[in-house]
């Protein structure tokens, strides 16, 4: 028989710990949120749709995207046992300089939309935390507010080459002038994808306001303020505005791109230079032969060529084709610092997070994107710790299996 006894209040009062409220609705909803898909949450709430779309959606049937984060869904970690790790180094050096973490912030257009703080708070977030920022040439923010917003921090420029070259000849002098130490050169996007989503929506800069529109945008009358009490929404490096993102995309980029127009890039780029948009293994050994300073495996977010190649599953044969000393980088899909832990251990040198640092704008400014890069990095130092690795130096392929559900059919010859 169990003993019974008249509960004691002194006893009650040390299991029963009432968290003190906290009447900030910013904080509480931020500190409330404890991944990356609780962030998204928050932003689908607070965001009328075609700004959430614009950001949550890919092409067409979004299968790239889907298959993309499955992709990291489907890992298996090796972890060590007995293998102290009181403390992880996060640190890591990439393209000359030092990040604390082994990410940064990805090139996003439209940014100001999502959240009238945009690239500001994402610049001053980068910078709080020591990570590299990238700024796009279809962003709201100009290169020089960047640069001011982030002044002693490492600042990348994503570049697209328009069908007047000059239009991006005289960007990548912009960012060179204002110390930019690395251009993201853009490779996948000749034409705009099929973005249906947006299409739905009418998205487009200025919007485009329906029936539909402000029945959705009711329920979120703080966004409305935001959006009416602060400056014009525009892109900041560049005159034309006017149409939806796609007759934008198409009037701007150009499809005879080529590596000619890489050649003229490189004459008038003194930093590094790094190819965005790679998706087989013969055209990184390609640009690397040709003297770039590293390869960013992705297939846009999905937002390009649905049914392109899966970055992360790329990522071991394109390590393995180029080498240890040939600088590889990955995005597409990561929303957790699994993600990333498991990208370091295939052979990436570092990783770039753009829906994830945006679900974080949307949920709360700035103070939303620390709440993102305080996740990650959480995420990041817990797995490393459980895999028994004190720096990602020690992360080893052997750490990390890949789980294929999707396997090439054998063709007949």
């Amino acid at each position: 028989m169990v003993k019974r006894q008249v509960p004691k209040p002194t006893e009650l009062f040390e299991l029963m710990q009432f968290k003190r409220p906290d009447f900030n609705g910013k904080r509480r909803r931020l500190e409330g949120a404890l991944t990356i898909n609780d962030l998204r949450t928050i932003a689908k709430r607070r965001t009328p749709k075609a700004a959430f779309d614009y950001t949550d959606g890919a092409a067409e049937g979004e299968l790239s995207l889907a298959r993309a984060r499955q992709a990291f869904q489907d890992v298996e970690f090796h972890p060590g046992i007995l293998r102290p790790a009181p403390t992880v180094d996060t640190s890591v050096e990439i393209l000359g300089g030092p990040s604390a973490l082994p990410f940064g912030i990805a090139p996003t257009g439209f940014t100001r939309l999502m959240q009238t703080e945009g690239e500001v708070a994402g610049a001053g977030a980068a910078a709080a935390a020591g990570i590299p920022f990238t700024l796009s040439t279809l962003g709201t923010t100009s290169i020089e507010d960047v640069r001011a917003t982030n002044p002693a921090g490492r600042n990348w420029f994503q570049l697209y080459v328009m069908r007047d070259r000059e239009i991006s000849y005289e960007l990548t002098r912009r960012a060179a002038a204002a110390g930019f130490d690395t251009l993201h050169f853009t490779v996948d996007t000749p034409v705009a994808g099929a973005r249906l989503r947006d299409k739905r929506n009418g998205f487009s800069i200025p919007p485009q306001l329906s029936i539909g529109t402000v029945i959705n945008a009711l329920p979120r009358p703080w966004w409305w303020v935001d959006f009416l009490t602060t400056p014009k929404l525009e892109f900041a490096s560049l005159s034309a505005t006017g149409g939806t993102v796609g007759e934008m995309l198409d009037a701007a980029m150009d499809p005879t791109i080529s590596y000619d127009d890489l050649a003229i890039i490189r004459e008038l780029w003194p930093g590094k230079i790094v190819i965005k948009g790679v998706q087989n293994i013969e055209d990184s050994l390609r640009l690397r032969d040709a003297g770039v300073d590293g390869i960013v495996l992705s297939n846009h977010g999905g937002r390009q060529l649905d049914r392109a190649p899966i970055p992360f599953h790329l990522l071991p044969k394109v390590r393995k084709a180029v080498g240890d000393d040939f600088t590889v980088m990955i995005d597409t899909g990561i929303m957790n610092g699994a993600d990333i832990v498991a990208s370091i251990a295939l052979g990436a040198d570092f990783t770039l997070i753009g829906r994830a640092y945006l679900y974080g704008l949307m949920a709360g400014g700035r103070a939303g994107v620390d709440r993102t890069i305080a996740i990650l990095r959480s995420e990041i130092e817990r797995t490393m710790r459980l895999l028994g690795v004190t720096s990602l130096a020690e992360l080893e392929p052997h750490h990390v299996t890949q789980l294929q559900r999707l396997a090439p059919v054998e063709v007949a010859e």
